[in-house]
């Protein structure tokens, strides 16, 4: 086990029959608490998007079903194209 500097409180002890086993510092915990809230959760949506409700036709919303994976991307494409302006 590796010596530690008397300044840093150890957040959670070695085990000392685990040869690859290490102390880990309140510090480093707190970090890799951190780093874990900032990967947690859905991905960021690009920039200028927002979430909705949206009514639409039951066979309507069957067939962009249908196509499989990225059907809503292929829904907001299609409003895009229709879009008046």
């Amino acid at each position: 086990m590796a010596k530690k500097p008397e300044n840093m409180r150890i957040a959670i002890e070695a085990d000392p029959n685990d040869p690859e086993d290490f102390d880990v510092t309140e510090g480093a915990l707190a970090h890799a608490k951190a780093e874990r809230r900032k990967r947690m959760g859905r991905p960021p949506s690009g920039p200028g998007k927002e979430q909705v409700t949206l009514r639409l036709d039951v066979d309507v919303l069957a067939k962009f079903r249908a196509t499989g994976p990225g059907w809503q991307t292929r829904v907001n494409e299609a409003l895009r194209r229709a879009q008046i302006g």
